[in-house]
């Protein structure tokens, strides 16, 4: 789902959607959607590895204490479009972006693999 509209996730599963500039697909990454304040609280903590990518909303900030392995951090503004994106050791504080809504989260280095960067739009495309 993208463009204007509010959007509000249930916790589960689903696919994250990387669109090139042209309106082509970069990526299609396999994607976890933390939408209640007990998953967005759990996150990553704990893990030791992630296949695909973590979808928080809202959120507009993160941290990465007590995690594992540092993480690529992408902020989305409402129309999921990135904001920025950050790469963070375990043990950070990540500021807050004031127009952020959403955070995704994925193993550090994936993010550029998918052509995931400042100004890509995805999608997010809830299994039922």
């Amino acid at each position: 789902m993208r463009g204007g509209a509010v959007v509000r996730w249930r916790d589960g599963r689903g696919e994250l959607v990387v669109l090139r500039p042209d309106g082509g697909v970069s990526a299609r990454v396999p994607l976890e959607i933390a939408a209640s304040y007990r998953a967005r609280t759990r996150g990553l903590l704990g893990r030791d590895a992630l296949e695909g990518a973590l979808l928080l909303s809202p959120a507009n900030s993160i941290h990465t204490f007590r995690m594992r392995m540092p993480i690529d951090v992408a902020y989305l503004d409402r129309r999921l479009r990135v904001l920025a994106v950050r790469t963070m050791p375990p043990g950070r504080l990540g500021r807050p972006r004031v127009r952020a809504r959403h955070v995704v989260e994925a193993e550090a280095g994936a993010m550029a693999g998918w052509g995931l960067g400042v100004g890509a739009v995805v999608e997010v495309r809830a299994l039922r």
